[in-house]
């Protein structure tokens, strides 16, 4: 049985790692609302950019363009937004379980990963899958060039038949509690047939000209908006699991609490004992 001293000095560090993880449940929480209000001021934009392109696509359905073709999948391409850091509790063991079964018995030599993320990169690295580009450490304030180049390269890949589908896995952030690993087929883009909103369409410059045009920035804003919404997802996952860590150390120091007081009453009554046994020997 621990000694008095023993339990005391464990009191001591769980103490000390309470502090640590309250400090970095207060931080993430203020990341967690800078990063939750790019995310949902993102939202709507990223979803009247997707609305303009399914009624736009669907008006000029005689349109051809590079990234609109359909081909059999042979070779597909995996953008996969991990995080930098851990401590977030399982966020990135979801994300990258979830990609694996995204992937799924595809032909490893058919599968090229575009990483984001530290933990994104240390996991796939031991995966006999070929790495295509990696980005890391990015600001939590990132902006929106940098994915710029991400979507060049996939376009890239995909207008040379590289591959012929791309797929995007993150997660999406629904509230702190709750971030939801998801999987978005960016490319080719799926067509839309005959769905205009009651709306009408006069093009000007020409429909594959502005198709043209539009499209590369509507994959960039789809990217982006994954990202931020991955940011949100992880720093609500970080604040979760260290209010749990801080929750848990309250609930140990209770115990050792009760641990160490019970051995110092056991201690103090051992003392007496010995104390009166040797005075009756005394007499």
């Amino acid at each position: 049985m621990a000694t008095a001293k023993e339990i005391r000095r464990r009191i001591r560090t769980v103490k000390n790692i309470q502090k640590i993880t309250n400090a970095m449940k207060m931080v993430a929480a203020a990341r967690l609302k800078k990063a939750q209000a790019r995310a949902e001021a993102a939202r709507p934009y990223a979803q009247k950019m997707k609305e303009l392109m399914n009624s736009l696509s669907a008006s000029a359905t005689q349109i051809w363009h590079p990234l609109l073709e359909r081909r059999e999948e042979k070779n597909s391409a995996f953008i996969i937004i991990g995080a930098d850091r851990g401590l977030a509790g399982s966020y990135n063991a979801n994300i990258m379980h979830h990609a694996l079964r995204e992937i799924g018995d595809r032909n490893p030599d058919s599968v090229r990963l575009i990483l984001v993320g530290k933990k994104a990169v240390s996991f796939f690295k031991r995966r006999p899958y070929k790495i295509e580009a990696t980005l890391e450490n990015l600001a939590l304030d990132a902006a929106f060039s940098d994915v710029r180049w991400l979507t060049a390269r996939v376009r890239s890949m995909f207008e040379s038949r590289e591959v012929d589908a791309v797929y995007l896995v993150y997660a999406r952030f629904v509230t702190a509690m709750k971030q939801v690993p998801t999987t978005v087929q960016l490319l080719p883009m799926e067509q839309a047939v005959g769905d205009t909103n009651g709306r009408e369409y006069e093009f000007e410059p020409e429909a594959d000209e502005l198709l043209a045009a539009l499209l590369p920035r509507y994959l960039d804003t789809q990217v982006y908006q994954a990202l931020i919404e991955a940011q949100a997802s992880e720093q609500g996952a970080r604040m979760s699991a260290m209010s749990a860590a801080t929750n848990n150390a309250s609930e140990m120091i209770e115990t050792l609490t009760l641990a160490y007081n019970k051995a110092r009453q056991a201690a103090i009554t051992k003392e007496l004992t010995e104390i009166v046994t040797c005075a009756e020997a005394l007499k």
